[in-house]
Formats: C-alpha cells, sequence, structure tokens
C-alpha cells in the first residue's frame, strides 16, 4: 500500500488521482497510525521549507516517518519541496531537514550562472538521466518534467544523484540513495513521464 504524507501542504489529490489511473493503491496518511502498513511512502511538498518542516513536525508523524525510513528501510520518495525535506538543511530556512539524504538547499538566485534568470525557475525542462536507474525503467527518450521552484538540491555525495536538469547551471533535480528518492519536479503534473516514474517508484 502506497501512503502519501498529509502534513498540510502538498496537493495530495493529484497523486491519489494518478495512483488511481495506474491502478495502484494509495491513500493519504494525517497520523502515523495511518502510515502503518505502508510498503511505499510519498512525501509531497510545496511552498516555504521552514513551513513544510514546521507542520511535518508537528503532525505526530515525524518520528515515525523516520524509524520507517531509516530503520524498516521502507521505500520513499520526496517531491518539490518533500525533495527539499530530505536534505540536511536550507539556505531558504534556519530549521534543518530531514538528513535522509547528505546536502543542502541552495538558492539559484545565489548562483552565478543562474542568478540573472527569472525566478522561479518555472514550466518544462529535460533531464539528464544516469543510465540504467530503476526509476526511469521504460522511459521514452529526452523525458520532459514541470517545474516550480527557486531553490535546489545540491547533494553532498554525486553518487546520490540519479537525474540533473540546467537552469543557467547544471544542479541535482533527482536523488537517490538506496531506497530513499527525491524529485524536484513535479510528476503529478508531467503528464505520461511523471505517471512512468511514479509507476517505477512503486515497483521498486
Amino acid at each position: 500500500m502506497i501512503r502519501i504524507v498529509d502534513y498540510g501542504v502538498g496537493n495530495i489529490q493529484a497523486f491519489m488521482t494518478m495512483f488511481k489511473r495506474l491502478g495502484l493503491e494509495a491513500s493519504r496518511a494525517r497520523t502515523a497510525e495511518e502510515l502503518e502498513g505502508a510498503t511505499r511512502l510519498v512525501l509531497p511538498g510545496v511552498g516555504a521549507f521552514d513551513t513544510a518542516m514546521n507542520l511535518l513536525n508537528q503532525s505526530g508523524m515525524r518520528e515515525r516517518l523516520d524509524g520507517m525510513v531509516l530503520q524498516e528501510q521502507i521505500p520513499v520518495i520526496g517531491i518539490c519541496v518533500g525533495m527539499q525535506m530530505l536534505a540536511s538543511g536550507s539556505d531558504e530556512g534556519e530549521l534543518p531537514g530531514l538528513n535522509w539524504v547528505p546536502g543542502r538547499v541552495k538558492a539559484f538566485a545565489m548562483h552565478p550562472q543562474s542568478k540573472h534568470l527569472p525566478m522561479p525557475h518555472m514550466g518544462w525542462n529535460d533531464l539528464e538521466i544516469k543510465p540504467g536507474h530503476k526509476l526511469f525503467t521504460d522511459f521514452e527518450p529526452e523525458p520532459r518534467f514541470y517545474f516550480l521552484h527557486s531553490y535546489y538540491f545540491e547533494a553532498e555525495d554525486k553518487n546520490d544523484v540519479s537525474a540533473t536538469a540546467e537552469y543557467g547551471h547544471h544542479f541535482d533535480c533527482i536523488v537517490s540513495k538506496g531506497h530513499i528518492h527525491g524529485v524536484q519536479c513535479h510528476p503529478e503534473k508531467s503528464h505520461h513521464f511523471g505517471a512512468q516514474l511514479l509507476k517505477n517508484f512503486a515497483e521498486l
């Protein structure tokens, strides 16, 4: 069973609709008890880093999620701000992140090759994918995904990077550390490419 972590931010219904279309069983979890029985976890997120972390920390699910991901090694995918929350912290805020994937979230506006570009990075963009990664099984060539963000994940260990995209400079847009995955783009808005990525995650 796929559990979508509903801690107050993120388009939960869009993920529910997409998983239903794929014929995959999914439900939202608003409490630690509702997380039980999960075989896959989806951590969505939108908005500011500190706001999202505060809401998750206050949801009553944080400790259980740490146990499920770090001890039980249940596969998880963080999406948009949900990906950024996987890092140790963000230049956007002051709170620590989950620190499930070592790295830090940085601002495009502070990068010399991106600071002159319109913010946020919004719209469709190509991915450069690491060959052979299971998240991209059965993908068409040159996959395109929808993005909407002003901050990007910078992985501490580049071996954790599954794909990059370019906005002034190449940035880490998908990370995978074992069973822990994060995508900066929005698969729920990325048509058949997004559907295939979520299907692959469910089948890992």
